[in-house]
């Protein structure tokens, strides 16, 4: 299995509520979270997401240090290596 920004899109846009006009794809990917208009509560909620409905933990210190899209899902993957 592998996470990936259409995995990431959906979540993102439910878990923080996000601008219709903000379009997560791969030219954004390393924009910083900031940037595409995401704060740091959403991107909370946003990694639970991520925890129930791919069944592993995502620490806070990998949610503070992934400030782009491409730091998440690198990070999630990592995790569903493991």
């Amino acid at each position: 299995m592998e996470f990936t920004v259409k995995d990431l899109r959906p979540i993102l846009h439910e878990a923080a509520g996000a601008d219709e006009g903000i379009d997560l794809d791969v030219s954004t990917l390393d924009t910083e979270f900031v940037e595409l208009g995401y704060e740091s509560i959403a991107l909370l909620e946003t990694g639970g997401r991520i925890e129930r409905e791919f069944g592993i933990k995502l620490d806070d210190e990998t949610m503070t240090d992934s400030a782009t899209p491409r730091a998440l899902i690198d990070a999630v993957n990592a995790r569903i290596s493991e």
